[in-house]
């Protein structure tokens, strides 16, 4: 075990040498989250770089939209994935990007009526 990477060590929480210990809550979040780039990001500008991450407000049905959205948009994306639900459903490649597309609109039906907070009773 003394021949792994130091960091996958750290992680594992075994002993690198005898005098230290490293435990995985000493690793700082930012050397685990990362860009390309190599500088550290927050959960904050993940969210405010990618909508489908979602907020606290967030409600189920959004979240679910978000993801059916992301589901489709690779489907209509990714030529073989459209070219496989095509033949299964016997239907032409156009067809089923087209009823992709507008499945996108509303991929959860209609949106849940919201209670109005100012209403008593």
């Amino acid at each position: 075990m003394g021949d792994c990477h130091p960091f996958l060590t750290a992680l594992a929480g075994h002993r690198r040498d005898s005098s230290t210990k490293t435990s995985p809550r000493e690793i700082p979040a930012a050397a685990i989250m990362s860009n390309p780039g190599g500088l550290p990001i927050s959960t904050d500008q993940l969210k405010a770089r990618y909508i489908g991450t979602g907020h606290a407000d967030m409600s189920k049905h959004e979240w679910a939209t978000n993801q059916h959205r992301d589901t489709l948009a690779s489907h209509v994306g990714h030529f073989d994935q459209l070219s496989y639900f095509a033949v299964a459903q016997n239907e032409s490649i156009g067809r089923v990007r087209a009823q992709m597309l507008e499945k996108m609109l509303q991929p959860c039906g209609p949106p849940p009526k919201k209670k109005d907070e100012n209403l008593l009773g």
